[in-house]
This record gives C-alpha cells, sequence and structure tokens, in this order.
C-alpha cells in the first residue's frame, strides 16, 4: 500500500506538466537572448575547434595519391566525362561548348599552366576560377587527383622529347 501511494505521489507532477514535446522552449539560431552579454543566442565557436572530418579532408586535400598506371586511366576517364566537354580531348581549351558560343577555356599548355603545381588544378577544380564553377560535389577528391595527374601528363606528352623517353626512339625507327 506504501509502495502504491508513493508511486502516485511521485507521478502527480508528471501529469500536472502541460507542455508538450512540441511546446520546446529554446532560443532559435540569431535570435535575440538577454542570457549573453552580447544579447544574440549565437555563440561564438571555441577557439582552435576543428570540424568533425576536416583532418581527414584537409590531408586528402594536400597531400595527392601516387602516381600509377591505374591513377592516370581513372584521370583520363573522368577528365572525359568533366572536364574534355569544355577543355577538349587534349586540353587545348577547344572542347564542344566553345562551338556552342560559350568562352573557350585556357588551353593546359601555355606556359603558366605548365609552371603550376597539381595542387592547383586541384584548387581549380574544387573552387572553381572564372566562369568555371566548383565540382566539388561531383568529382570526389580521389578523382579530383586523378584528373590533376592526367593533366600533367597530357601537358608531358605535348612537350616531351626523346630524352625523357628513350625506349621510344627504338619504336619510332
Amino acid at each position: 500500500m506504501m509502495r502504491l501511494l508513493t508511486v502516485i505521489v511521485l507521478s502527480l507532477p508528471l501529469a500536472a506538466c502541460g507542455l508538450s514535446m512540441t511546446q520546446q522552449r529554446k532560443y532559435t539560431t540569431y535570435a535575440p537572448a538577454s542570457l549573453w552579454p552580447d544579447g544574440t543566442s549565437a555563440r561564438p565557436l571555441p577557439a582552435h575547434a576543428v570540424a568533425r572530418g576536416a583532418v581527414a579532408r584537409h590531408d586528402q586535400e594536400t597531400k595527392p595519391p601516387p602516381v600509377t598506371q591505374a591513377l592516370l586511366e581513372r584521370g583520363q576517364q573522368r577528365f572525359d566525362i568533366y572536364c574534355a566537354p569544355c577543355h577538349g580531348l587534349a586540353g587545348d581549351g577547344d572542347g564542344i561548348i566553345v562551338a556552342h558560343g560559350f568562352p573557350a577555356p585556357p588551353s593546359y599548355h601555355i606556359p603558366r599552366l605548365l609552371a603550376a603545381p597539381a595542387q592547383h588544378f586541384y584548387d581549380v577544380m574544387t573552387d572553381g576560377y572564372g566562369v568555371m564553377y566548383s565540382y566539388a560535389d561531383r568529382v570526389d577528391p580521389h578523382d579530383r587527383w586523378a584528373i590533376a595527374g592526367y593533366i600533367r601528363a597530357l601537358q608531358l606528352s605535348r612537350h616531351a622529347n626523346i630524352a625523357q623517353a628513350p625506349e621510344a626512339k627504338d619504336k619510332l625507327q
């Protein structure tokens, strides 16, 4: 009997609560709040805060994978899908979109882009540049590095000589 009376007494405050889960008292983003000295409910991030996954993402964006035949083949496949319509299959900036009146992108074979590091091509694919929009949501980071490697291979193929590829000398005779 005493146990039943205890349960009833303890459950009375719960039954008296009229607020449902849909009626929560809370601050919404950027709502005025007298609780904080700056008067806003939006709180600044703590010093040195790092978003979840940011370190791994940073490493992936700044450390290219080793160049292998498989990486270059993947880069060529992704280049043909995403880049060739504008930049052309050889990287000359004469893709099909130019024939339809869009501005021509620069050739990968100009001195400025020949001297550019592979990170430049990765960053342009990630952030966009000029009239080129970002491909970050279409091309994953590993494929962006593969495309950058393939672009570098295109550049080297255009400007290669026999000293750089001695085995080609026998095939040309």
